[in-house]
């Protein structure tokens, strides 16, 4: 599953990667050079990254999901106890 992202979205992402470079490593790149980059962030590590939120949030529905016993619990016949 590729990571699409909109176009504001590209935009804004690229003006920061020009940004970057101009304030990190005294660079100045184009757009051209900055869209590359940003292709290349998404493609090789945007997966990695996508996969660990994938995970995070498994891990916490299930961990959600194993307290739903005490906390959705309601025992029956309380009207009248025996």
């Amino acid at each position: 599953m590729a990571i699409q992202l909109s176009k504001e979205t590209q935009q804004h992402l690229t003006s920061s990667i020009k940004l970057f470079f101009l304030e990190q490593m005294d660079e100045e790149i184009g757009d051209l050079r900055a869209s590359f980059f940003l292709e290349f962030c998404l493609k090789e590590i945007g997966p990695s990254i996508y996969n660990q939120a994938i995970a995070d949030a498994q891990a916490y529905l299930h961990e959600r999901i194993g307290d739903m016993d005490g906390a959705c619990y309601e025992p029956a016949f309380g009207y009248y106890p025996t």
